[in-house]
């Protein structure tokens, strides 16, 4: 992929301006994405600056790059980015992987997995390096969604788990997850893929199943697919849950997680730290605290699934 591929969103800039009214610096940022475009939290950083103050156009300017499906593309990226006078770059999704060539320049993330694992972070508590940010990995969550998953189909005797192996951290969301079902009596059946490349072997590998329900692994390949396993689920009249609001508007049954855009609101606070001068080595990887439970009743009445009024009763959103 050379660089006349990449596609610029509709906010990147084509020049860096020269001054502003405001301010006598005007930041920097690069927005770096792979596998969905428009990237959907963008808006969500946005937002954040503007709590903070920040007037895009006026204090900082975004310039967007993606390289849909093709992680490896980003290479060309990170040569512009290093011929650029950037401030800060903020890496969403799998681009995180051809970020850690960029080593002179705060690198600013939000990752599903494990970014230590990933090599970029060597403690969630020091960082260490240019990267810092947020994960949101967590195997308290993993194991509560086998809980909730049971509890509203208390029938669920074989569970199909569909994951990505190459996602970071992957091995031990899997390891929480097979303790959580054994423990209420479901035996987890892992249904693995390899990266986007492998997606529809796993969906076929997933139909193939005798399973009871669906929990989908949370990450950006599934993410971008969270419509074809939304009705796969449907299609075989089976519950689903999933670990982001995301997929349950695309018609997921349940989902239980951290919300993804509240992060990137917080994520520009760092942002903001970064830009007047704080070294990322110094500022702690952050962890979601809390968490939310999304029900579709749609989807249960299509499934013919009575949702206990106790589960709606904790649902952050019902979406009727």
């Amino acid at each position: 992929m050379d660089r006349r591929q990449f596609i610029a969103g509709a906010s990147a800039v084509a020049c860096w301006p020269l001054a502003a009214s405001a301010q006598s610096k005007v930041y920097r940022i690069f927005w770096v994405s792979t596998e969905s475009q428009p990237d959907p939290f963008v808006d969500g950083f946005r937002e954040g600056l503007s709590e903070l103050n920040y007037l895009e156009g006026r204090d900082y300017t975004i310039a967007l790059r993606y390289a849909p499906g093709n992680p490896a593309g980003l290479v060309d990226v990170v040569t512009e980015i290093e011929s650029q006078n950037i401030d800060l770059v903020v890496s969403s999704g799998p681009a995180i992987r051809a970020m850690e060539k960029v080593t002179q320049i705060p690198v600013l993330f939000a990752v599903s997995g494990d970014p230590i694992e990933l090599g970029i972070v060597t403690s969630l508590a020091r960082p260490e390096r240019n990267f810092t940010g947020s994960t949101f990995m967590s195997r308290d969550v993993a194991a509560k969604r086998v809980d909730l998953l049971k509890e509203i189909f208390p029938n669920l005797r074989r569970l199909a788990v569909f994951s990505n192996a190459l996602h970071p951290g992957e091995h031990s969301e899997w390891e929480v997850t097979q303790h959580a079902a054994r423990a209420l009596d479901i035996e987890p059946i892992y249904v693995p893929f390899a990266g986007s490349g492998e997606f529809d072997k796993g969906i076929a590998d997933l139909r193939a199943t005798s399973a009871d329900a669906i929990l989908v692994f949370p990450e950006a390949v599934t993410m971008v697919h969270r419509n074809e396993m939304a009705q796969t689920a449907v299609a075989h009249r089976l519950p689903s849950m999933f670990g982001w609001s995301e997929y349950c508007d695309a018609g997921g049954l349940l989902s239980y997680g951290a919300n993804q855009r509240a992060t990137y609101v917080r994520l520009a606070r760092y942002a903001e730290r970064l830009l007047k001068g704080e070294k990322p080595a110094n500022l702690p990887v952050e962890q979601p605290t809390k968490f939310e439970l999304v029900v579709n009743m749609r989807t249960a009445k299509l499934l013919g699934i009575e949702v206990a009024p106790s589960i709606l009763l904790r649902a952050e959103r019902v979406i009727d």
